[in-house]
């Protein structure tokens, strides 16, 4: 109780005293020579970067090597934050922490100064070598080219954004989430040029929003509602530990059977709603007649608590428990055959399997995923984990059927009256008591993809 008035005196304090947040817009080499290299390497799809490579003359063994020494490079680390609630706090990406400062240094040497203790100094110094091997091609084959479109491109942007007050739908965001932000701390955007291409990249993560420009851009108002759109993801993530509680048990509180997977869903669906929704609609003057999304489940939803989203913005109102019953209301009177499609309810997943390759095949089928962990035992011990997060749980058993089988209804209290044959192939689903799908597969020769087609 004591945070959350905290959150509510900072806000008051911000507004009072006229403070904001300031949205830098620049270039940053580094980074985008990082990205270059990472878009070079084989396991990444076709892309405009990997062509101009490609056909240049740098596209020696010489080259080729350097980028499979970056491509194997040991640098993605990550810890959590075990005490908010499961899957409410984005963990530590160290590769996130690379990318903020490479923005936020001017030399490789005062980003090696700024990293170190986040690698360990040998990769550190390979990463450095590979990205100053690079600069000199980077240059040459893309910025060069493009250095007369994007830097006016850059201004121009730069320009709107405190034309149309950028800081102020940030700012929204801060009140409409319950959350805060030191206003000490800018918010950094980095830009680099994206040639021969018909869209534009967006991520955000800590206070750094990153996007590769298309050089013929000239909707900058569906480009801010994106980077909005990614920002609040943001926001939601520093909501304090106090109101993510709250949140967490209003949902657990309502008694719908939807209200687990519209819980999964939120966090996707406001961003949408602000940021694709709010956001465009203030800059354009009339709402986005096209999807907001590529998901339709986060787009349909996001459409459906617009009107909701915009009242509480209006209203200066935090999202509070009235908010949430009414989410899950939206969700559950408009879509409640969702948890039982596949294409949803895989999005936030938790696989026990023995044969690694399921994961892969699992990623192959249901490429989109919010949530994913994964275990090669099943045990006591990891059904006991699997049990304690709120995701869709799959459990495939392809040897020691009967044994695992058993193993697996002695730990779920809704299996209780269950009755398998551990010689047959079958695969069952039940919604547990936690409002997660079970879904139980018995395999033994026939391939994974059947099952999943069979569910129900």
């Amino acid at each position: 109780m004591k945070q959350k008035f905290f959150a509510l005196f900072f806000l008051l304090s911000f507004w009072a005293f006229g403070q904001k947040v300031n949205f830098n817009i620049k270039y940053s080499e580094q980074l985008a020579v990082f990205v270059f290299i990472q878009n070079l390497s084989e396991h990444y799809p076709e892309n405009v970067f990997k062509t101009a490579f490609s056909q240049s003359k740098y596209n020696t063994q010489k080259y080729k090597d350097l980028i499979v020494k970056f491509e194997r490079l040991p640098i993605d680390y990550s810890y959590s934050f075990d005490e908010y609630p499961y899957g409410s706090k984005i963990p530590m990406q160290s590769r996130d922490i690379l990318k903020k400062n490479l923005i936020e240094t001017n030399n490789l040497n005062d980003f090696k100064l700024r990293s170190i203790g986040i690698l360990p100094n040998v990769s550190l110094q390979s990463i450095t070598e590979v990205i100053s091997a690079f600069t000199p091609i980077y240059n040459e084959l893309i910025y060069i080219p493009n250095k007369g479109q994007f830097e006016p491109q850059l201004k121009e942007i730069s320009r709107y954004s405190k034309e149309k007050n950028m800081e102020y739908y940030f700012q929204r965001g801060l009140q409409f989430y319950d959350s805060n932000w030191d206003v000490s701390i800018p918010f950094e955007i980095a830009m680099y040029p994206l040639p021969n291409s018909t869209g534009f990249t967006a991520q955000a993560f800590y206070n750094n929003f990153i996007s590769a420009v298309q050089t013929n851009l000239k909707d900058y108002k569906s480009f801010f509602s994106v980077m909005l759109h990614e920002t609040y993801h943001i926001i939601n993530d520093e909501q304090s530990l106090a109101v993510k509680k709250s949140i967490a048990k209003d949902f657990k509180d309502n008694p719908s059977k939807y209200s687990n997977y519209a819980y999964q869903l939120m966090n996707e669906a406001l961003a949408t709603a602000l940021g694709n929704g709010y956001v465009y609609e203030s800059l354009s003057g009339k709402t986005d007649s096209n999807d907001w999304y590529y998901s339709k489940y986060v787009d349909l939803m996001a459409k459906k608590i617009y009107p909701t989203v915009k009242e509480y913005i209006a209203q200066k109102k935090p999202i509070d428990k009235n908010f949430i019953d009414t989410y899950i209301k939206i969700y559950e009177e408009n879509f409640p055959g969702w948890i039982n499609e596949l294409d949803h309810i895989m999005t936030y997943r938790y696989i026990l399997s023995e044969n690694r390759k399921d994961f892969n095949m699992i990623g192959q089928m249901y490429p989109m995923r919010s949530s994913e962990e994964s275990e090669t035992q099943i045990s006591m011990l990891s059904l006991e984990k699997m049990k304690k997060t709120p995701l869709t749980k799959i459990i495939i058993i392809s040897q020691n059927n009967n044994e695992k089988l058993n193993l697996v209804k002695s730990q779920f209290k809704e299996l209780k009256q269950w009755n398998f044959t551990p010689d047959k192939e079958f695969q069952y689903k039940v919604l547990l008591d936690d409002k997660s799908q079970l879904l139980i597969i018995n395999q033994h020769q026939s391939a994974l993809q059947s099952f999943f087609t069979n569910f129900k």
